[in-house]
C-alpha cells in the first residue's frame, strides 16, 4: 500500500459500526487516518462533500469511497475494485 496517502476512515465516537470497521482494518493490517466528524466540523464538511451524507463509517482511498457501511457491505463494494483491494492488502475472503 502507498504509505504516502493512507485511506481515510470518517467515524463518530460511540458508533458501533465504526468500532467494527476499525477492528476489521486493524485485523487486516490496514493503516487508516481516523477522522472523528463529531470532534472536528471540518472533517464533517469534508465527508459531506465527499459522500453527500452524514452517516459513518465512511471510507475514502484514492477514487474508492464507501459511505455508511458495515464490514460485509464494505467487502461487497471492494470486490468490484480488485486493484484497490490489492493496494490495501485485504485478502479476497476478508479474513
Amino acid at each position: 500500500m502507498n504509505k504516502n496517502k493512507l485511506p481515510i476512515l470518517y467515524i463518530k465516537s460511540g458508533c458501533p459500526w465504526c468500532r467494527e470497521a476499525l477492528s476489521f482494518f486493524n485485523g487486516q493490517g490496514v493503516q487508516v487516518q481516523v477522522r472523528d466528524v463529531n470532534a472536528n466540523p471540518k472533517d464533517m464538511d469534508a465527508m459531506l462533500a465527499l459522500s453527500g451524507q452524514t452517516k459513518t463509517p465512511t471510507f475514502e482511498y484514492e477514487d474508492f469511497m464507501v459511505a455508511d457501511f458495515d464490514v460485509d457491505e464494505f467487502l461487497a463494494e471492494l470486490s468490484e475494485f480488485p486493484e484497490i483491494r490489492q493496494k490495501l492488502g485485504i485478502s479476497d475472503d476478508g479474513n
